[in-house]
């Protein structure tokens, strides 16, 4: 134990040290020696100074002499140096006194000569410091790698002998350690070689020497570097200020940012924060330690205490915090002072740092981790416009139970924290969804959500935004920074305006055939829209295939039993099974319908033609010329993706006796590329179809053929085999070609009821009365060529010849007054209803326009079109409405009865209305105002029946194809009578709406809860309101397969293609081209029609039949592919007042049971000589009815062989509906 001399005072023992201090209690007692000396005994293990005084002053001495002597040579230096400057400085203008005195050229040569040799030696001067700056400079700076170790270095060794100091102050204050034999003095030296040698790079590097001196991390050298020396020398050890290497912890932020470890504002100044408050702490509790263990050198250090280093800290502690316990306290002069003067700055600083700190750390983010990725499990990006809403919904779309295993984790960024009812939802989710909060315009935040490993990243819009343009804006730089980071990525992004889908293509690696696909909503929403105008009801059975529904079982027998049963069916992908190869469309369409139960509409071909821009192709409903290929990927309407998969499974080998579709699952056989159906018979199959006749009838292969199958087989594959190939080298025709193929090949005898072949087997037309209804080359027409080149030097269709087109006509041209409409008569056209003034957003009526102004539409089946609006609104949208015929405009609002009754709304086709104000509302509910007033302004109206005939001509709504021209306005040529229009109900209308629960306002009549889904109401079940927010869906549904996206915009906006909008970004309007075969080609498409059941060829299987029937007469006699009824609502009631409105039930089963009213929804194809006839008619008289029929004509279906009815009674009804009509 070290002792003072009087045996009173004492220090804390030391294991080391016990060895060490001895007293020698024999000294002589000739030897006077103070008591307050007599501090550290000798002996002869411990060489101390003989007299046992203490020697701290010699360290702080040599410590002070340093400080203050390189202080006083700096100034030194600076004086003289500026002494010097002053001194050249006058000797220098008395040098310039006396030369302009001089001669001129001495003046002239003089002073350059002197300024030469006084510019060479501080040239060579500078020159040389410079560089030893520069390399001191970067030695010690953190810009090279060699300057960030040695930083790094630096602060780790001052960290080390931070470490030694805590261990050193459980001995004494000073003592006499042994420097051989002490580990931790030998480790303190070398450290402290190495500061030194460090303090002369930074002297070096320093510009200004006094600044530099007068640093902290200097004077924390001065008083921790020197005092090493000294122990050495004097074979003893003060601990002293060694407690300042502490203050070297400040520069710990400026470590991290040179490893590149904080990077974010937040995490820098909560370091700074924790570093200064943390080395202050200690660095004054070293100071405490050192005064309260020494005492007070005025009291012969008689006053001291014995207080460890961490009871110093915890002290410093409750000092500053005010607390101030009373168990440990300052018994020196020097401690209390320092005391004094601690608490005023530590309380201030405890006061702000401290909340400060806390602040930081609460505030850290909660999101703000990084995604670590799953082996074997895909993960998704979705960023944009993160709601409630809108994430709610694409979760119960995304992870739908009908989808197959979803085996993908959907991770969220977005820059904003969510609330706590979206945070609840990520729980409920948590084991497929992750939520991290950042932006994806940042490159770090998309490093932490691995984008680049990501399967795809989809970007949500605001559909309710008040401004798209600045939406769409938003969502395009996060494209681009989404691309700019990995280009690779596939991206699936929401426009809110079809106008901005151009600045996509300005993006380099944007590539559609990649993946990335842009849904535009106003696009499809106008498409939806004016397909409805076509076949009402059909906006809602394609928004219910494209999103995910729960089947919802109803037991009894109401309307939304059958609508709910559609509901359940959604749009899937497969692809067919080898035994399809070599079948024809509607062949493989019938078989997967009667024996598979599923409804295939659509399959991506892939062309042979070597010219062709893009070999797959997505053909709906392509006809009997199309042959299945291997591979062939087809698009069904199923309620679960498990039925799909029998498309995939099925084997005829092994499935052809199986009547349960359940029971198809994959066989063990080896199924062959085409079964065991033999190369000959599907060649025969396919060459059927050029003559004409069945299979058994067929003589269009030789025996010759026969024997020469193999060379035969090699050289035309099955796979390819077309029409025309069959035609040109396998058959000696005598017929040219103008048949098709009447029935199903008899290969699948099996697959049809009795029922169904007892319904069809009398429907079968002869060869010479088949109609022209079926999809071929418009070239090869008879006739044809002469009727479509008829004005080959006038531009009809646009460049891509998918729509028509006229040239460009001033608005003033297209506008009709009150009384110029009302003496147009207008009938059987569309009026659009449009609320917007000069501050609205555009909507995009062109979308609205193209569809029904499709190239597969015949001139005269084009419905005129009216806009009733504000003027100043429709002049915006004018310049991308100015090509296409019969536009009209009435000036007005849609709110006025008169502007109304003008334009004949009671005889129209459809009344459609549309707002471009709604989202400049704050409040949700009244954001659809408007068009709630409008729908319900128009509603009740009272119309007049006096009109006459031009009121029966109206037919309330007729679908495309109807000739009203027609001579006796004979059912032959499609019209229909019926009751004409005098109630605004039974208008047919479709409502745009922005919130779902206004649709609870369109309908007085209904029981709709508010908070009943939308796809549940009956206006939105009866296609007379429609929201964008089913539109939802298609994010999902697109990321699962990009076709469908392709096919949903082929059905609705009319032909739109990526050439089209290539086209429109260059010129923002269509440009008008001549007609060639190219173009006139692109006219062969299907269209979307509505059939009628209570007269024409299919009236008998309207009372009482069956819809599969029906399905497979349409689809075998006139390549028509049916998809759904449009019923009455209450067809099932059988009460004589029957409502009106109607409801959509989506592919119905094969045994349904059809009525007379209802209208069937089917895909039928373009006829080319439908415009023949109608040119016959406007260029001639009258004709006869019996002419009428040979005219062939889209709608002119000839009358069935009475000769093959199964009995008097069908026969009789067949002479009276002999047509097909649609509605």
């Amino acid at each position: 134990m070290l002792a003072v001399a009087d045996g009173n005072g004492s220090y804390g023992s030391s294991p080391r040290m016990t060895n060490n201090i001895n007293f020698n209690k024999n000294t002589d007692s000739s030897v006077s020696i103070s008591k307050m000396d007599l501090i550290i005994p000798f002996s002869p293990e411990v060489p101390c100074d003989n007299n046992g005084q203490r020697m701290w002053w010699a360290f702080l001495a040599s410590s002070m002499v340093t400080f203050f002597g390189g202080l006083f040579i700096i100034l030194l230096w600076r004086t003289l140096k500026y002494l010097w400057t002053v001194c050249c400085h006058c000797n220098i203008k008395n040098k310039e006194a006396q030369k302009v005195n001089n001669h001129m050229n001495s003046q002239a040569d003089g002073p350059t000569k002197n300024q030469n040799d006084k510019e060479e030696a501080p040239v060579s001067e500078v020159g040389w410091m410079t560089s030893v700056k520069d390399w001191a400079g970067v030695m010690i700076s953190a810009q090279t790698l060699t300057g960030r170790v040695l930083v790094v270095l630096v602060f780790a060794l001052s960290i080390g002998a931070l470490g030694i100091y805590f261990i050193d102050s459980s001995d004494p204050i000073e003592s006499c350690p042994n420097f051989y034999k002490d580990f931790t003095l030998q480790i303190d030296m070398a450290f402290n070689v190495f500061f030194l040698l460090y303090f002369g790079l930074r002297f070096i590097a320093a510009n200004d020497k006094l600044w530099f001196w007068l640093e902290v991390n200097s004077v924390v050298d001065f008083f921790t570097v020197p005092p090493v020396f000294v122990s050495v020398y004097l074979n003893r050890s003060w601990l002293g200020l060694r407690f300042l290497r502490a203050l070297r912890l400040i520069q710990f932020s400026e470590i991290l940012q040179f490893l590149n470890i904080l990077k974010t504002s937040n995490s820098i100044k909560l370091v700074n924060l924790c570093s200064i408050f943390i080395s202050t702490w200690l660095t004054a509790a070293g100071f405490i330690h050192l005064v309260e263990n020494s005492g007070d050198p005025w009291e012969n250090f008689q006053n001291s205490q014995q207080l460890s280093y961490w009871e110093c800290v915890y002290l410093l502690m409750v000092t500053m915090s005010t607390v101030g316990y009373g168990d440990v306290y300052a018994r020196t002069t020097l401690g209390r002072l320092f005391m004094v003067f601690f608490i005023l700055g530590g309380l201030a600083m405890f006061a702000s740092y401290v909340p400060e700190i806390i602040e930081l750390i609460g505030n850290r983010k909660k999101y703000g981790g990084s995604y670590s990725a799953v082996n074997g499990r895909k993960h998704i990006v979705v960023c944009g416009h993160i709601t409630l809403e809108s994430v709610s919904n694409f979760l119960k779309d995304f992870l739908h139970k009908d989808r197959d295993d979803v085996n993908v984790e959907i991770v969220f960024l977005h820059n904003i924290s969510p609330n706590l009812e979206l945070e609840a939802l990520f729980k409920r989710h948590f084991t497929q969804v992750e939520f991290y909060q950042g932006s994806v315009l940042n490159p770090h935040d998309l490093a932490r959500v691995k984008i680049e490993s990501a399967d795809a990243c989809l970007i949500l819009a605001n559909k309710y935004c008040a401004d798209p343009d600045a939406e769409d804006a938003s969502n395009i730089m996060r494209v681009i920074s989404i691309k700019n980071y990995h280009p690779k990525i596939r991206i699936i992004t929401q426009m809110l305006q079809y106008h901005n889908k151009a600045h996509l293509l300005n993006i380099p690696s944007w590539n559609w055939k990649e993946g990335d696909d842009a849904i535009c909503l106003a696009e499809l929403k106008a498409g939806f829209i004016a397909q409805s105008c076509l076949a009402q009801g059909l906006s809602t059975m394609l928004a219910n295939l494209f999103s995910m529904r729960s089947y919802i079982k109803i037991e009894e027998d109401t309307w939304q039993k059958y609508y709910l049963e559609g509901v359940a069916n959604e749009m899937y992908t497969e692809y067919l099974s080898s035994a399809f190869v070599g079948l024809s469309f509607p062949t493989v369409c019938e078989l997967c319908y009667v024996k598979l139960k599923l409804l295939l509409i659509a399959i991506e071909y892939k062309s042979e033609q070597r010219e062709s821009r893009s070999r797959k192709r997505i053909l709906i409903n392509p006809g009997n010329h199309v042959k299945m290929q291997e591979g062939t990927l087809g698009f069904f309407i199923a309620s679960d993706a498990k039925e799909v998969k029998r498309a995939f499974f099925y084997c005829k080998a092994c499935h052809d006796d199986i009547t349960d579709p359940k029971r198809i699952k994959k066989c063990g056989c080896k199924r062959m590329t085409y079964s065991k159906m033999s190369v000959y018979k599907r060649m025969k199959l396919a060459c059927c179809f050029d003559c004409g006749r069945s299979e058994h009838d067929c003589s269009c292969m030789s025996g010759s053929v026969h024997s020469n199958m193999d060379s035969l087989q090699r050289a035309f594959p099955l796979s390819s085999v077309s029409v025309h190939d069959c035609s040109t080298s396998l058959r000696a025709s005598k017929y040219k070609f103008n048949g098709y193929v009447r029935s199903l090949e008899d290969e699948h005898p099996s697959t049809l009821s009795p029922k169904k072949k007892q319904r069809n087997g009398g429907m079968r037309n002869s060869p010479n009365c088949s109609p022209k209804m079926m999809r071929h080359d418009p070239l090869l027409i008879p006739g044809n060529e002469q009727i479509e080149n008829m004005d080959a030097s006038v531009k009809r269709y646009d460049s891509t010849g998918m729509f028509h087109w006229c040239p460009s006509k001033d608005i003033e041209k297209a506008i009709l007054t009150r009384s110029e409409a009302s003496m147009t008569v207008l009938s059987g056209h569309v009026v659009v209803c449009i609320f917007g003034d000069v501050t609205s957003a555009l909507v995009g009526l062109r979308n609205l326009v193209m569809p029904l102004r499709a190239s597969n539409f015949h001139y005269h089946e084009l419905k005129p079109i009216v806009f009733v609006g504000s003027l100043d609104y429709l002049r915006r949208e004018w310049e991308t409405l100015h090509n296409f015929p019969k536009v009209s405009i009435l000036p007005g609002t849609p709110l006025s009865r008169a502007d109304l009754r003008a334009v004949n709304i009671n005889l129209c086709d459809m009344c459609v209305i549309l707002s471009a104000n709604q989202n400049n509302i704050d409040d949700a509910s009244l954001q659809d105002k408007e068009c709630i007033l409008a729908t319900l302004n128009i509603k009740s109206m009272q119309f007049d029946d006096s009109i006459g005939v031009l009121q029966a001509n109206s037919q309330g709504f007729t679908p495309p194809g109807m000739d009203r021209s027609s001579p006796d306005n004979s059912p032959v040529h499609g019209l229909v009578r019926q009751a004409s229009i005098t109630t605004g109900s039974n208008i047919p209308i479709i409502t745009e709406l922005v919130n779902d629960s206004n649709v609870q306002f369109l309908d007085q009549d209904d029981d709709d809860d508010p908070d009943t889904e939308l796809y549940l109401t009956q206006p939105f079940a009866c296609g007379t309101a429609f929201a964008i927010s089913v539109l939802d869906s298609l994010m999902s549904a697109t990321y699962f397969n990009d076709n469908i996206l392709t096919l949903i915009r082929t059905l609705v906006t009319g032909g739109a293609t990526p050439e089209l909008e290539g086209l429109l970004a260059e010129e923002n309007a269509l440009r008008g081209g001549y007609s060639t075969p190219q173009t006139l080609a692109n006219r062969d498409r299907c269209r979307v029609a509505q059939l009628a059941l209570y007269d024409g060829p299919f009236a008998d299987l309207g009372d009482g039949g069956c819809y599969g029937d029906l399905f497979c007469k349409a689809l075998k006699t006139y390549n028509m592919l049916c998809f759904g009824i449009y019923r009455l609502r209450d067809a099932h009631l059988s009460t004589p007042g029957q409502c009106t409105k109607r409801y959509v039930i989506t592919n119905p089963p094969y045994e349904f049971e059809l009525v007379p009213t209802d209208l069937i929804f089917c895909l039928m194809q373009f006829d080319h000589n439908a415009g023949q006839s109608r040119v016959s008619l406007s260029h001639s008289s009258h004709s006869s009815h019996s002419s009428s029929k040979k005219c062939s004509s889209v709608h002119s279906i000839p009358a069935t062989n009475r000769q093959n009815r199964s009995s008097k009674a069908r026969e009789a009804r067949d002479k009276q509906k002999k047509e097909m009509v649609y509605r």
